[in-house]
């Protein structure tokens, strides 16, 4: 088989459909800042996804930067070794301190019984990841923040459409962030969002976005510019009607690894009870390093390429340097996403199956 088969592929909608959406931008004369599509996407994103406050942005790590400078305050921030770079990054970018707590074995999401103990006069926030659209134990963490009177910031990059306990898993939380990359379920070819607890959370992460503007000539305060474009927002618009489908359609193939892989030497994580899932990724975490390298290599010479995400556990980075998440650092040296979009073909599956069973 000579198809390159990588570990996603992005979802196009319909040229026409996008293009009339574009003709919309042309006939404004309208390119961003508040255009009548992202206006439009807003709304509906906000129906969509069952929330009240939500802002999208130019990507996905802006809302993460944002939501630390306004709730951070140079502090230390709790967090998780198990996410994208992206998460550590921004905690240092926004001269706040990462303190990392290990994760969860089964659901590789923070630990949340261990937050407490990593609590200090510092702490300001505690940033926790939803791995692979798979919630915290927000419950949990919420009692822990209280007590303690901690922000609580999510990155739940990829959680679009996901549901805990019958709410939408943006509702958790201070901050709850977004990803609508090219490679996610629902994206915008770039873009992200941000989604707040209530109307003054939304006022200082809102004027934050927009360079801290309070009308043409005014200023709330200090600010960037992480606003979404008309042609993001056209994207967006014309890719919604088909998430249903997208969602529809990775179940599909989840559900056949599920039923036809072996699980002899890998292990694939637990999807905390309550979850409502949105099939985002195909996590398998095999039983040495060494198996895993073994079968990227087997699969490269294929023209498959799983990605081995994530890697390394965040506390290892060269700005970083610690040495206090064992589990973390394990897993990360043994989990694979395999192959997982629409348009996987069952043909191209069974071979992914054939050569990791045998």
């Amino acid at each position: 088989m000579n198809k390159r088969i990588n570990v996603t592929k992005c979802f196009f909608p319909p040229l026409d459909e996008y293009t009339n959406y574009i003709e919309k931008a042309w006939k404004n004369e309208w390119l961003t800042n508040n255009g009548e599509l992202y206006r439009e996407l807003t709304e509906k994103l906000k129906v969509f996804l069952d929330v009240d406050h939500l802002i999208p942005m130019t990507n996905g790590t802006l809302p993460i930067n944002i939501a630390l400078n306004a709730f951070g305050n140079r502090g230390e921030i709790i967090t998780t070794p198990f996410s994208y770079v992206a998460t550590t990054a921004s905690i240092v970018w926004e001269n706040c301190t990462p303190v990392f707590v290990d994760i969860d074995p089964n659901h590789l999401t923070i630990d949340e019984s261990k937050i407490e103990n990593a609590i200090t006069e510092k702490t300001t926030a505690i940033m926790a990841t939803h791995v692979f659209g798979n919630p915290c134990e927000v419950d949990a963490i919420n009692k822990i923040a209280e007590k303690h009177n901690l922000k609580v910031i999510y990155d739940a990059a990829h959680c679009f459409g996901v549901k805990y306990k019958n709410k939408s898993i943006f509702s958790y939380g201070d901050v709850s962030t977004c990803s609508f990359h090219a490679t996610k379920l629902f994206h915008t070819g770039e873009g992200g969002a941000a989604i707040c607890k209530d109307e003054k959370t939304y006022h200082e992460i809102f004027y934050r976005h927009n360079f801290g503007h309070n009308g043409p000539l005014d200023f709330h305060g200090l600010g960037i510019n992480a606003k979404m474009s008309e042609l993001q927002a056209a994207m967006g618009l014309s890719l919604l009607p088909y998430i249903d489908h997208i969602i529809s359609e990775r179940k599909k193939v989840c559900n056949f690894y599920d039923e036809k892989l072996s699980f002899k030497n890998f292990r694939s994580f637990q999807i905390r009870e309550s979850t409502d899932w949105n099939y985002s990724y195909y996590p398998i975490i095999f039983d040495s390093e060494e198996i895993l390298l073994e079968i990227e290599e087997r699969f490269n010479r294929t023209n498959i390429y799983p990605r081995r995400y994530f890697y390394p556990s965040l506390e290892k980075l060269p700005y970083i340097n610690q040495d206090n998440c064992p589990i973390s650092e394990d897993i990360s040296g043994r989990i694979m996403c395999l192959p997982l979009y629409v348009g996987l073909t069952e043909e191209e599956i069974n071979l992914i199956v054939k050569l990791l069973n045998e």
